[in-house]
């Protein structure tokens, strides 16, 4: 079983991204868990047809510790499995709490094992978090693989390059490694020219360049993935491909991180910073 974790910027489509992703593989007869580890509790919607559904965390408060495993996930698309951590009542506690807890009680419920006969694990991480419980995946061996999303606006890649640094954090005592860049377009000029440019320096690639479309929207609102809600569109053919480079994908590598001026220097030399 492979296990992933998708990282980047809050609000850069890192879960759109990640369910469309999934919804590709799915259809490749790919068995796949997505556990949700943003206390929004929104990683798995367009999976589920936007159903609600009940976290880890709410589950534990509502019933105890007497839980079983089908009481904390759900079969979406495709038999997809998804689980979402949630986490505390607002105001109260740490919302990392709750995806070490989740991934803890799924381990213990038997969730991974090969009884289960899962290709994948995803882990759809809140922002550009590694630190405390958000970075649980990676800093436990949970997940194995990174994936960043990016896009060609600056604070974007500032958080993709501060992932990188936590991701050499992990790797040096564990098998943590990124597997490439993943660009969500916004149409900012020279894009996938500096994507492709800033991937190349940390040592990795830019493993799909995803064009923007607001058939992404239109889906969303309909409560769904691309590919379940309009298969034979162009857009969901660039999540097939996509699904389909991370399922061939074999370079795995520790990043190098780029000095800020160096970073600064990147976006100053493709147009964005002018």
């Amino acid at each position: 079983m492979r296990k992933i974790a998708i990282y980047g910027k809050g609000g850069i489509g890192k879960s759109t991204t990640t369910q469309n992703t999934v919804a590709g593989l799915a259809e490749m007869g790919k068995k796949i868990m997505v556990v949700g580890c943003d206390p929004k509790a929104d990683s798995t919607r367009l999976l589920l047809g936007g159903l609600n559904q009940e976290t880890v965390l709410d589950t534990l408060r509502d019933e105890g510790d007497d839980v079983d495993l089908e009481d904390i996930r759900k079969r979406g698309f495709s038999g997809t499995v998804c689980v979402e951590s949630g986490g505390p009542e607002p105001g109260v506690g740490c919302a990392g709490r709750g995806i070490i807890t989740s991934i803890n009680l799924l381990e213990q419920l038997g969730a991974y094992d090969e009884s289960e006969n899962l290709d994948y694990a995803f882990y759809d991480v809140l922002g550009d978090v590694v630190c405390g419980g958000f970075a649980m995946p990676i800093r436990q061996g949970k997940a194995e693989e990174i994936y960043i999303v990016v896009s060609g606006e600056m604070m974007a890649m500032y958080a993709a390059n501060n992932i990188s640094k936590g991701i050499v954090k992990f790797a040096e005592g564990g098998k943590v490694r990124l597997g490439g860049l993943i660009c969500n377009s916004r149409n900012v000029d020279n894009e996938y020219e500096m994507i492709d440019a800033f991937a190349r320096r940390l040592g990795t690639r830019m493993i799909h360049f995803v064009p923007r479309d607001n058939m992404v929207q239109r889906a969303e609102i309909n409560r769904k993935t691309v590919i379940e809600y309009d298969p034979q569109h162009p857009q969901a053919d660039q999540y097939r491909s996509l699904a389909k480079k991370i399922d061939e994908n074999d370079m795995y590598v520790i990043p190098r991180p780029m000095p800020v001026e160096e970073l600064e220097g990147l976006l100053i030399q493709y147009g964005i910073a002018n």
